[in-house]
């Protein structure tokens, strides 16, 4: 598989593989699944040629981070990229108070506390690096300072001023001692990533499903500020939750809800134009974000080996050029998106 490397600061940098793998679903998103069939994607995601993986608290509330941690522990550490989050603290909480019920599986019970301070970006660490038994994690997001998450752009706000005066700065010492290699934030908006690289030092953004075949927005003003300061995107949900992998058919799924006819509409437009190349809507969508400079890696994550096989084969098609180029004709893509 191929790579990029990134070095913003001069410190070796990362080196990702252009796709990359998002553990959410290993947290029994959606359905519960058996270790063994964990282990057994994240087995069929390394004989790809993935080595970069990404999890969080959060996912499973810390079952991702557990069922990573025998998979990583066969490997040599310096063999792949590892990233996580800050800003939830995980507590014991009776079953039927724990964190994401229908939405997280049989999981531990936990109840997620927010914590964007100093010491709880520490803590949140440390227990990342004891649920994962290794000794360094390269990458770590702040998580979810968006409107998405806390419901208002007040709330979201406040999240990010407790976060810059106090967990920044823990951030930035993680990075400063070598104890991480880059910092970055885990977001589901664009304009709330931009927030946060106006204010601070940012390496790295984990973009959620703002920068897609179908949304980019993200071009006004985000990734071109991205381009200017040298800082790398991770692009997470590729799919928008997944229409662009199913196509627009009655229940296709948007932003983890149920797509409303006028994105159905567009998705059936943008596939028409892709059938018309012989391009699948699904490779077309994975390999779209990949052309962005700025973009590392795209991590569309899978609970099933056959899903990562899936997508890892998506990276061979060829896409002509003059997909892109009717695409941007009929009004279906911005004409600033990288497509060369």
């Amino acid at each position: 598989m191929k790579t990029r490397h990134f070095d913003r600061i001069g410190n070796g940098g990362i080196t990702f593989t252009e796709l990359g793998f998002g553990t959410a679903p290993l947290g029994n998103l959606y359905r519960a699944i058996s270790d063994e069939d964990a282990n057994a994607t994240l087995e069929a995601a390394w004989a790809t040629g993935c080595r970069y993986f990404d999890t969080a608290p959060l996912y499973g509330l810390g079952l991702s981070e557990t069922r990573l941690n025998p998979f990583l522990r066969a490997r040599k550490r310096d063999d792949y990229v590892l990233s996580s989050k800050v800003g939830r603290i995980m507590r014991v909480a009776p079953p039927d108070q724990r964190t994401g019920i229908g939405k997280f599986f049989e999981t531990p019970s936990r109840r997620e506390v927010y914590d964007y301070s100093y010491d709880g970006v520490m803590r949140s660490f440390e227990a990342s690096l004891e649920r994962l038994g290794v000794d360094r994690i390269d990458i770590l997001f702040v998580h979810d300072v968006d409107i998405f998450t806390h419901g208002s752009k007040e709330a979201s706000d406040a999240r990010i001023a407790e976060f810059m005066s106090s967990g920044y700065y823990g951030l930035l010492s993680l990075r400063d001692q070598g104890v991480i290699k880059a910092f970055g934030g885990g977001i589901n908006e664009w304009p709330v990533a931009q927030t946060l690289a106006e204010r601070g030092d940012f390496d790295l953004f984990l973009l959620a499903g703002r920068y897609t075949l179908l949304e980019q927005e993200a071009l006004q003003s985000f990734l071109p500020l991205c381009q200017k300061r040298g800082i790398g995107i991770v692009l997470g949900g590729p799919y928008n939750s997944g229409v662009l992998a199913t196509g627009p058919k009655p229940g296709a799924f948007y932003n983890y809800s149920e797509a409303p006819k006028e994105i159905l509409d567009r998705v059936a437009r943008i596939e028409a134009v892709c059938k018309r190349h012989n391009v699948r809507l699904i490779e077309a969508a994975l390999q779209f974000p990949l052309q962005h400079p700025s973009v590392m890696s795209v991590i569309p994550g899978g609970q099933r080996p056959a899903e990562v096989e899936s997508n890892r084969a998506l990276l061979d098609t060829t896409i002509p050029a003059a997909l892109w180029a009717d695409l941007k004709q009929e009004g279906l893509m911005r004409a600033d998106a990288p497509t060369a």
